[in-house]
């Protein structure tokens, strides 16, 4: 009976202790964050916030308001301009859903170490949100942009990054921890994605700019930010970009223009796999990086027989050398103009040969700059589309 007593005694003290919680926050007391962006400033930083205002996204009926609104402070730190918001933020500001940190070109430029100690130290964010670097305008006026199709600017910038990663592989998507670990790597440095205002920036923030058919402000993602440490030097064009994600085996899919007869041939990669190995020759480091693409054809403007095995073969070395030109482009531009291993050869070096790598870790920007490397692409392509012919031959004719 006493030891029925002792356990009925333990529930009833669990129970009260697993009673209300502590911690909770009503949301009609904190404001949710869904962008920040960050620009330098005499003083320090220029922080800005995007936050929801819940009414128009929650309500069944708007009211003419905004779905999103923009502060911004000045201070010393991160840490400072975000409290100095609570001066204009009639609410608690709540990082946990945040999905898109921009950060200031002027700002990447000068170093943006102190910036992710911040956001790696806050234990309330979470580390699932990408970072984007803006390029040609604040980051301020980034977040000031309403966006067509999407309510939320952030969580349109959040889905076009994932999107033109895994159809268009100019783009890459960077979260917190990836960027740190490239940083603090002896063997690979960071890029992040580049992003900009196209139109009036100004205007953006002009809530008839959605209103329209065809938008004359918004914003589009482009282009690679090359970075060593945790400095922005300089960025990759378009073809480069697709080139360091075929090096790096991050292509989903993509498309490649090859030339042919009067036109050309549009080719959707379909699979990508790449390979990178790193030997040591003749007492110097050699890297052989090989890729196997395969790839349908999306469309014919031009006049060829995709039935006659001498053409495909023809259009499939087309497609090889494309891609091979891409890669060898991007390496050798990084390699004359920024002298930063965003491939990470170093740390293909660093598993297949420790020893060796001791030698060369201390001068790897320099034995990156001269290394010696090959590119052997394999292109399949593997199906025609529904019709074989294009109709264009027949028209032709």
């Amino acid at each position: 009976m006493k030891k029925k007593w002792k356990i009925l005694m333990f529930y009833i003290v669990v129970l009260c202790l697993l009673t209300g919680c502590w911690s909770r926050k009503e949301l009609n007391e904190i404001a949710i964050v869904t962008a920040l962006g960050i620009d330098k400033s005499e003083d320090g930083y220029i922080i800005s916030v995007q936050i929801i205002n819940p009414g128009e996204i929650a309500g069944k009926t708007s009211t003419g308001r905004t779905e999103v609104v923009r502060f911004t402070a000045n201070a010393g730190t991160v840490f400072e301009a975000l409290r100095e918001l609570t001066t204009d933020v009639p609410r608690k500001l709540y990082l946990a859903h945040l999905r898109e940190v921009v950060i200031g070109e002027p700002l990447a430029k000068e170093g943006i170490g102190k910036v992710l100690d911040f956001l790696s130290r806050d234990h309330e964010l979470r580390t699932d949100f990408y970072l984007t670097v803006a390029k040609g305008s604040p980051a301020s006026e980034i977040l000031n942009v309403q966006t067509a199709l999407e309510k939320i600017p952030a969580n349109k910038l959040f889905s076009a990054l994932e999107n033109s990663e895994k159809n268009w592989a100019r783009t890459k998507t960077v979260k917190l921890d990836e960027l740190i670990d490239s940083i603090v790597s002896n063997g690979k440095e960071p890029v992040i994605t580049g992003i900009y205002v196209y139109g009036d920036h100004e205007a953006g923030g002009d809530f008839t700019n959605v209103q329209n058919v065809s938008p004359n402000i918004g914003l589009r993602i482009n282009q690679l930010a090359v970075f060593k440490k945790d400095k922005l030097i300089g960025w990759l064009n378009e073809d480069a970009s697709k080139g360091f994600n075929y090096i790096t085996d991050n292509i989903k899919s993509t498309v490649v223009n090859v030339p042919c007869q009067n036109g050309k041939v549009s080719i959707e990669t379909v699979r990508s796999k790449t390979s990178v190995e790193g030997k040591i020759e003749n007492g110097k480091p050699k890297i052989h990086i090989t890729i196997n693409s395969e790839g349908n054809i999306g469309e014919v403007q031009c006049e060829i027989d995709l039935s006659n095995q001498e053409s495909l073969h023809k259009l499939e070395e087309e497609y090889q050398n494309n891609i091979k030109d891409k890669v060898e482009e991007a390496i050798l531009n990084v390699q004359e103009e920024y002298h930063s291993d965003i491939f990470g050869f170093g740390e293909v070096f660093h598993r297949s040969d420790p020893k060796a790598w001791k030698r060369y870790e201390q001068n790897w920007d320099e034995e990156f700059s001269n290394l010696e490397f090959t590119v052997q692409v394999e292109g399949k392509i593997r199906r025609l589309g529904t019709i074989t012919e294009s109709f264009q031959n027949e028209t032709r004719e």
